[in-house]
């Protein structure tokens, strides 16, 4: 019998594509949206860097950031270290904010990595 592996923590209406938030930094539309990263570097223009939440450090950290934020905030969370399936930082990171209520999370979709996905294609970085 094959092992079922665990579905991910998050859907796939959860998931925004890196040019749709590229579009709403350039077009300054973020409004009071949340850009968190939750990996090594924050380079996506406007984000937060709470840093690796595969440390659990960090996740206290995530955990703790997110305690003075309301539930109903649109929040945005990004790694790409690695390809997604290898990711160790989102799936903890999505399932705090998932497991804290907050009930308009997504995680930015970047399959291969932040420098394919973001950085090649000339999408807002941190100056």
């Amino acid at each position: 019998m094959p092992i079922q592996q665990n579905p991910e923590p998050w859907s796939s209406s959860q998931l925004m594509e890196p040019d749709t938030l590229a579009s709403l930094i350039k077009n300054n539309k973020v409004g009071s949206m949340l850009i968190l990263s939750i990996g090594p570097d924050a380079i996506i223009k406007g984000s937060v860097d709470i840093g690796p939440t595969n440390d659990s450090k960090n996740l206290k950290k995530l955990k703790n950031y997110l305690k003075k934020v309301s539930k109903e905030k649109e929040i945005v969370i990004y790694c790409g270290c690695c390809p997604f399936d290898k990711c160790p930082n989102i799936r903890p990171a999505f399932t705090a904010l998932k497991d804290a209520g907050f009930k308009n999370s997504k995680l930015l979709n970047l399959p291969k990595n932040i420098k394919v996905d973001w950085i090649d294609k000339g999408y807002p970085v941190k100056e």
